[in-house]
Parts: C-alpha cells; structure tokens; sequence
C-alpha cells in the first residue's frame, strides 16, 4: 500500500527515516510534487544527494522506483520500447506450417502479402514488446516514482520529446494504438548542470537546488550513515572537506566522498585525521590527479582545519 506524503514535516520524517536528512526547502519541495502533482528538477552539484533523493522518496512512500539513466545520444527507441525482433523472427520459423496455411491459396505475392498483413496483431503484439523505462512506468500496475537521471546528458531533441511525454503520460505505438498511464508517475529529473535546460522543462517542474551542505548538516549525514564513527573523526572530515570545496579544484568532495573518507578512516583504524595519515588517502575523495597535488601541497592547513574545533 503506497502511501503518499501528507505534509512537509510528514516529508521530512519520512525521508530522515530513509537515511536522508532533509534541509526545509527539499522537505517542501517533496510534499509540494506530492500535492500539486508536478515533478521536480533537482539541481546542483555532482555527489550531493540528487539521485539519493529520488530513492529515498521512493522508499519513504513504498513506490516502486524506475530510473532512466540519461546520456548522450539516447533516443526515443531506447527510453520507451523496441520490438523483440529475434523473437518474431524464431516464432515466424516455429510457426512455419500455420504460416503456409495462412498464403496457401494465394496466386501472387500481393495476396500473400495481404494474407500475412490480416495477422499483424499476432506479432506486434505485446508478447513481443520489450518495454523501456518510460513505457515501464506508464504501464506500472501500481504507483511508481520515475527517476530521469542526469538529463542534462541528453541531448536536446530528446528533452523536448520528454516533454510531451511528461505532459500526458501517454504514449501511441503504433501496432498498438495509444497507451495512457494507469497511475500518474511521480517524477524526478536530476541535472549537474552540464548544460542549460530549456525554459519550457523549467515552466514544467518545481525546481529544487541542492548545493554542498553546511557543516552542521554534512556532520548530522556522517553521523546518520556511520553510527559506529567515532565523533572526532567525522568532525574533523568535515572541517577538512569544507576546507578542500574553498580550494581551486577540478572536483571538489561531495557528500558521498565524505562518507567514503570517514569509512577509510575507519577501515584504517586511524586515531586521528592528521596530516600522514590525510596525504595518504586523499585519493579517497580527489578523483583526479591534478587536484591530489594541489591538495598535497596543503596538508599541513588541511590537517589543522580538520584538528580545529573552533571551525
């Protein structure tokens, strides 16, 4: 039994219940797609919990979660569905025999052909549809969240065919005729603003940003997800993370490099975040060469920001 959120604390309890620590304007923002029925488009950075958000979403209203991963050059074939051509074709072999009956008293190749036409529905059937996220989610039994992941990947053209979709919730097959959602997916689309969305995604979503978050509710994440760790040490990760975001960097640390530094720590057994044991695993978080070095020449600052409890 789904069960929709009520309200914005409602919200709020129910995604901390999941592991997601909601900030005031995500809890709102969630209640309000809920109410209003509208999706929402979540912005920001790499790593702070976007797709994170969408789970938990799911989790916290016991919907089934359907994703579509978004990248470059993805179509309207590989989002909604595509016939199981190998299918049809082993079934015309096995069905050879009925297949003769049928053109038997053809005496050209056009009544052979219109012959076979008068069986069409047999296979463009959905015996044979293999179905694709969108068209999952619009044929789902039972109500389900739908996660368009990174759709800033996509490219344009695709974009603009999600808005019809995303306007209707229908989608027309051809062999078929049109297919109408039994239940309006809730929908999230994520982006990390690898380019400009158009104006007319915008006008039909909430937006939500979501940037790196304070110190207080970055240390509340750790200690949600790593009850075992020691305070000290998620303190001192995250002084140490928020000194690293201030620095020049290709990528700075996101939430999710927090979380795997305090588990390195750990694993490691480390008494303390001093500067050995920081130069050595600052490949943990620093995903790229460049930014290690760059990282590598402060270990000294970087070590006394994450020892300082006055930060």
């Amino acid at each position: 039994m789904t069960q929709p959120l009520q309200s914005v604390d409602d919200a709020r309890i129910r995604l901390g219940a999941q592991g997601y620590i909601a900030d005031p304007s995500i809890a709102l923002t969630a209640f309000l797609s809920v109410a209003m029925g509208k999706p929402i488009l979540v912005e920001g950075p790499a790593g702070v919990g976007k797709t994170w958000l969408a789970k938990a979403l799911a989790q916290a209203q016991q919907l089934t979660l359907i994703r579509l991963q978004c990248y470059e050059g993805l179509d309207e074939q590989k989002a909604l569905y595509e016939w199981e051509y190998g299918k049809q074709l082993l079934y015309t072999q096995l069905l050879r025999d009925k297949i003769q009956t049928v053109v038997g008293q053809a005496q050209t190749l056009r009544e052979a052909a219109d012959a076979i036409a008068t069986q069409d529905d047999v296979f463009f059937s959905r015996r044979f549809l293999l179905t694709r996220p969108l068209m999952t989610a619009i044929q789902s039994p039972t109500p389900c969240l739908l996660l368009i992941d990174e759709i800033d990947k996509a490219d344009p053209e695709f974009e603009a065919f999600l808005l019809e979709v995303l306007s209707e919730f229908t989608i027309s097959v051809p062999e078929l005729g049109t297919i109408t959602a039994i239940h309006r997916p809730q929908v999230i689309l994520t982006s990390n603003n690898a380019r400009e969305l158009s104006d007319a995604l915008k006008r039909r979503c909430l937006h939500l940003y979501i940037d790196y978050p304070t110190p207080q509710r970055e240390l509340e994440i750790l200690r949600t997800h790593l009850p075992n760790a020691p305070q000290h040490i998620c303190q001192a990760v995250v002084r140490a993370i928020h000194k690293l975001r201030g620095m020049d960097l290709r990528k700075p640390p996101a939430v999710s490099e927090s979380l795997d530094w305090a588990r390195a720590l750990l694993a490691l057994g480390a008494p303390a975040l001093d500067e050995a044991t920081l130069a050595q695993t600052l490949h943990v978080i620093l995903k790229h060469q460049a930014d290690v070095q760059r990282a590598a020449q402060e270990t000294a600052a970087l070590a006394r920001a994450a020892m300082d409890t006055a930060t």
